[in-house]
Formats: C-alpha cells, sequence, structure tokens
C-alpha cells in the first residue's frame, strides 16, 4: 500500500539523487543542486506556495514525488493549456516521478497515481477532474495514466519540461467519480 507525506527540507538531498538519475533527468530536466532543489521545492515544503508535493512511500520507504496543484494557481500554465482543452474551473493537475530506477518498470507508477487520486479526493473535495499533459514521447508516463484510468482528451503543443523535446503533446483527463460538481463541465440537469 502506497502512503503519502508532505516533502520537507530533509528530503531535498534524496530528491536531488532522483532528479540526477537518468530515467528522471530525461522528462524533468530539473537543476540538481542544493541551491536549486532549495528554490523549486523549498515554497511548497514551507507551505508558502498554492501547490503541494508528496513523497510516495511504499512500506514506509519513499520510492516517489507527487506534486498536485489546482491549475487555476498558476495562470500562465493554464493560458498554454486552454486552447487546447476545456479546463474546469476547480481543475487539478499532477505531475510524477519514480525517483529508484530499480523501482521503474513494476507497475509502481500505475500503482502510485491510483494512490495519488484516491489521495487527492478525499483531500481536495472540491477538485473538479485531474487533467495531466505528458510529452507524447514519454509513452511509459501516458500508459501509466491510462492504466490509472485517466482518458486521453486532447494532443496539442505545449513548452516542454525538457528542451531537446518537440512541443507534442497528449492531455489526459479524469472527472471526480461520483455526482458532478457544479461548474466541473458536466451537463445541466
Amino acid at each position: 500500500m502506497v502512503t503519502w507525506r508532505h516533502v520537507v527540507p530533509e528530503d531535498f538531498a534524496l530528491l536531488a539523487r532522483w532528479l540526477a538519475a537518468p530515467h528522471v533527468a530525461r522528462w524533468w530536466n530539473h537543476e540538481t543542486s542544493a541551491e536549486a532543489v532549495e528554490r523549486d521545492f523549498g515554497p511548497s515544503a514551507r507551505r508558502e506556495e498554492p501547490n503541494e508535493d508528496l513523497l510516495a512511500l511504499l512500506d514506509g520507504a519513499p520510492f516517489g514525488l507527487l506534486q498536485r496543484s489546482f491549475l487555476h494557481d498558476y495562470p500562465e500554465y493554464l493560458d498554454e493549456l486552454t486552447p487546447i482543452v476545456t479546463v474546469p474551473p476547480r481543475a487539478m493537475t499532477i505531475d510524477y516521478l519514480i525517483g529508484d530506477a530499480t523501482a521503474t518498470g513494476r507497475g509502481l507508477g500505475t500503482v502510485m497515481i491510483r494512490s495519488a487520486l484516491e489521495h487527492l479526493w478525499a483531500e481536495h473535495a472540491d477538485a473538479a477532474c485531474v487533467i495531466v499533459a505528458v510529452h507524447a514521447g514519454n509513452i511509459a508516463s501516458w500508459r501509466a495514466l491510462e492504466r490509472a484510468g485517466l482518458t486521453r482528451v486532447a494532443e496539442g503543443e505545449l513548452e516542454p519540461d525538457n528542451p531537446v523535446d518537440d512541443r507534442r503533446h497528449v492531455i489526459y483527463r479524469l472527472d471526480r467519480p461520483g455526482p458532478e460538481l457544479p461548474g466541473s463541465g458536466g451537463d445541466p440537469d
């Protein structure tokens, strides 16, 4: 069973190692110096930023990172997405990685995403849906989304995380299970 906890500054060295791992660096393209990790993860760890950075743990040991946020909290990204896909007012997004290369290829990505979604629905009762953009070339990532129950709803051009990539992205969506929330994009009564 996957459990979750918020990233704290004591996790920054672990995050730096994960971000430097070739299988992560290929898609995240993140600086790994102590200063860069503090700059990018410190505000969330101190709860000064609206996004949440969470560690995924399996049997108490960290194996992955999840970032989640409401899309409206990041207007520049929202502006980039809305020409491609309809984004309801209370849409959230996630980003994720498995840090240890030995944990990849075993289905843990799908397990982590499913658990993350259950956790998200429980902790964010006002979230209407989850929308995730993935580079079209990151097949393992978008297949994990599909196995976790998300549906491809669009394809379009977005700024890539890694400048070696082109702009092709696939967009996935999963609506909150159960009754529609007002403004979530469902059919009106």
